[in-house]
């Protein structure tokens, strides 16, 4: 199978691949939504029609170290936002209710206490929780928050790279898909585990990430409170201390 439901033993493989790659430790996943365009459905078109003007279905999904889906989820309307979309979705909602078989707590690297939950990042469209990190908002930030932002993005942008690379292996993606949406919706999955297979098949080359752009980590809005943001606080301070790497300084004014 190209995209098997994650065992225990599968998340610790990808939070150690997740570190070794981009220095996140406890990663195990960056999650984002793309916008599959698509032609007017004959029905419920409003619905499909989204903030960047054209008719789309959402394709959501959780990317490991790799740049291979770990999980998708297909067929959501495109006026939704990220946030709905996942918090809605399988995934999200085993996530948010602690149900998806992470492992427990491990204490990050080079520390020996206080250990931190896995989990997954994402942009300032997400909620964050115990399980799911997302940056500081952008204003009033110190080293400390820009650091973790840069450090968090570092690691998000690989599941922008995905998105990258099945446009660019499966060309379909680059103009509205001409049939109905429930068709699309299986167009779609099978994409995601042809891109996998491929991926498995040629070998995996981290420098094709590389070439994408780091895009900018600032957030608006207002943060949710809860867990999730002591996580995050923590993770921060980690980055500025026993986690620390010396390419993050130029990040720090």
């Amino acid at each position: 199978m190209e995209m098997p439901e994650p065992t225990t033993d599968m998340w610790l493989d990808i939070a150690e691949e997740f570190y070794r790659k981009t220095d996140f430790p406890n990663c195990v996943g960056a999650i984002d939504g793309k916008h599959i365009r698509c032609i007017n459905p004959r029905q419920g078109g409003s619905n499909f029609f989204n903030y960047k003007k054209f008719f789309s279905i959402v394709l959501m999904a959780v990317v490991d170290a790799n740049l291979r889906f770990i999980a998708i989820d297909v067929g959501a309307y495109g006026s939704e936002g990220d946030s709905t979309v996942f918090r809605d979705s399988p995934l999200g909602r085993k996530l948010y209710s602690g149900q998806l078989n992470l492992p427990p707590p491990q204490l990050l690297p080079n520390t020996d206490e206080n250990p931190q939950p896995f989990v997954m990042v994402g942009d300032e469209a997400f909620k964050i929780s115990t399980n799911l990190l997302r940056p500081y908002p952008s204003r009033g930030l110190d080293p400390c928050k820009r650091v973790f932002n840069y450090r968090l993005t570092r690691c998000r942008r690989t599941v922008e790279c995905a998105f990258g690379l099945l446009a660019n292996k499966w060309r379909i993606f680059h103009t509205p898909i001409l049939v109905q949406p429930d068709f699309i919706d299986e167009i779609v999955k099978a994409c995601c585990i042809l891109h996998n297979f491929v991926r498995k098949r040629d070998g995996i080359n981290y420098e094709e990430s590389d070439t994408c752009t780091l895009v900018d980590c600032d957030e608006v809005g207002q943060c949710p409170r809860g867990h999730g943001l002591q996580i995050r606080d923590y993770f921060a301070n980690y980055f500025m201390g026993p986690g620390a790497v010396p390419f993050q300084a130029q990040y720090m004014y």
